[in-house]
């Protein structure tokens, strides 16, 4: 803890994103021993703390209202009360609000803690069977316009995994985006209602599952997870384009293969290989 002396903490506690189970007795613990619970939505909040016997005060915290309520939060924090920062399921601040909060208490010097726990993001994650080492993940798609197009382009021509969450009724039109886009065979998973009663996990390419789900249409949460872009080998005529150019330019055989194998990602064995065959075409003429 390296906080202001006599402040209190702000702990940022993750919820269940469906099966009560999953709360931690930590986050019990922290819900309990905290002056003010922050809660997104106080009703919904309610349920998780009555089932776990926490008596602790909630009030609302969320988009409409954090810009003029963070001030006052801070200065309780500054006079030695400790908050809990809770979003309706999951963890705060992914895709949900809190971060203004956050960024508020860090620049007064108070001490914000992390209180793990589920996430649908990570659940959607790790049962993918997709390459969890590196991804990018994206939250909700604006519904339209440039940003949204300038995510999908990003998408499509991405070298490791994207997740993203999406609503149920525009999942269809997502997946025949990026199949638009030259995505169809590339691997997916769509995640619905993780942790909950109902729960799905859907394998396939993207245009398999655009089909499967324009016959069964989507409900609940959804997470899509979708596998890196394959870069496929430049055909030969792409690579003996590019070296006919350069020995136009008047560059050896030798010298335009290794610069064309560095460009295209191809051998040098076989850059060299139409290489000559430039020389010899060149030559015959």
């Amino acid at each position: 803890m390296t906080g202001v002396e006599g402040a209190g903490t702000l702990y940022v506690v993750s919820t269940p994103i469906g099966n009560m189970g999953d709360f931690s007795f930590r986050a019990v613990d922290v819900l309990k021993s905290v002056n003010l619970i922050l809660a997104e939505d106080t009703r919904h909040t309610r349920n998780l703390l009555d089932r776990y016997e926490i008596k602790t005060a909630a009030t609302s915290y969320h988009e409409h209202n954090e810009a003029k309520t963070t001030p006052s939060l801070v200065t309780r924090l500054q006079r030695g009360e400790s908050l809990a920062l809770v979003s309706d399921a999951g963890t705060p601040l992914i895709s949900d609000p809190g971060a203004r909060l956050v960024r508020a208490a860090i620049a007064a010097g108070i001490d914000v803690v992390a209180i793990p726990g589920p996430s649908a993001l990570l659940s959607a994650l790790v049962v993918s069977g997709l390459d969890a080492d590196r991804f990018t993940f994206f939250g909700f798609l604006t519904r339209t316009g440039s940003d949204r197009r300038a995510a999908l382009d990003e998408i499509s021509s991405m070298k490791h995994t994207a997740v993203l969450y999406e609503a149920p009724n525009r999942l269809v039109a997502t997946l025949g985006e990026l199949e638009r886009r030259g995505g169809g065979a590339r691997p997916a998973v769509v995640a619905r209602e993780m942790t909950k009663q109902f729960e799905e996990v859907k394998r396939g390419t993207v245009s398999e599952l655009k089909a499967y789900y324009e016959d069964k249409p989507p409900r609940g949460e959804v997470v899509l997870v979708i596998a890196a872009a394959v870069e496929l080998a430049p055909t030969d005529e792409v690579v003996q384009t590019r070296v006919n150019a350069l020995r136009a330019s008047g560059m050896s055989a030798r010298d335009a293969a290794t610069a064309v194998a560095a460009e295209l990602g191809v051998s040098k064995r076989v850059a060299y290989r139409l290489a000559q065959r430039a020389t010899k075409a060149g030559e015959e003429e």
